[in-house]
């Protein structure tokens, strides 16, 4: 499983099972041991990990479970959640490709289909000073699984009503990201935020969120450079970070 690119995964760590793909790349990290692009692979994460803390669930040998190292040094730290903009495109670009049409990234970074959860993307950044020194992209999707321990997760699968070689997928969502990051790394910036925006869920359309414990109608405006959401809330743009605002479904 070799992809077509200068870089992603070109560096390839298999493994059966591991506790998380992004502390497997941490540790390479630290040992110096990987070089742009690396990417480490499992069938099974036995402690994977989602946005804020929560744990992401997957059937072992089903789904994409991979974590990919990048040195986006050319980024400012305020610049940070670009490589997000960038990442989620890449996934929705894979998604559409395969025929999930209505795929939508919703903020921060979750793959949604319709109102239902089929990835998730958790990128832990390293700051050296006022740049990135080394991001770890980690990404879960959920591609063959047909049983979830709750209703609000699909798959492609499901999706498209029949099963997908989960290699050939693999290969193909290292190959988009690379074109993506290539994007980011050409200072494509307006472009990368026009396209999340017109591909982000709930954009620009009134709907129930809950801040502070209190529920509240507001419409998402746009996304600020710091990638805090910004939502109009009684004639009122009012920014929130990751773990100020929650969708009401």
């Amino acid at each position: 499983m070799v992809p077509n690119t200068l870089f992603v995964g070109q560096q390839l760590y298999f493994l059966p099972v591991c506790e998380s793909t992004n502390t497997e790349a941490h540790l390479l990290l630290n040992k110096n041991e990987a070089t742009e692009g690396c990417t480490v692979i499992t069938k099974e994460q036995t402690k994977g990990r989602g946005q804020r803390g929560n744990v992401w669930e997957a059937e072992p040998g089903m789904n994409i479970t991979l974590s990919v190292i990048l040195s986006p040094s050319f980024l400012l730290v305020r610049q940070q959640f670009y490589l997000n903009m960038a990442v989620s495109l890449a996934v929705l670009d894979l998604l559409h490709e395969f025929g999930a049409d209505k795929a939508k990234v919703k903020w921060p970074n979750d793959i949604f289909f319709e109102d239902k959860k089929l990835g998730g993307i958790l990128i832990e950044n390293t700051i050296n000073s006022q740049s990135i020194q080394h991001s770890i992209v980690g990404i879960g999707l959920n591609v063959n699984q047909q049983d979830f321990g709750y209703t609000t997760a699909t798959s492609l699968a499901k999706i498209l009503k029949n099963p997908l070689g989960l290699e050939r997928v693999t290969v193909r969502l290292l190959e988009i990201l690379e074109k993506r990051y290539l994007e980011l790394r050409n200072n494509k910036l307006t472009k990368l935020k026009y396209e999340y925006l017109q591909a982000l869920y709930r954009y620009q359309e009134v709907h129930v969120f809950e801040v502070e414990n209190q529920r509240v109608k507001g419409c998402i405006a746009g996304v600020a450079e710091d990638g805090r959401l910004a939502v109009e809330i009684d004639k009122e743009l009012k920014h929130f970070d990751f773990k100020e605002i929650s969708y009401v479904f």
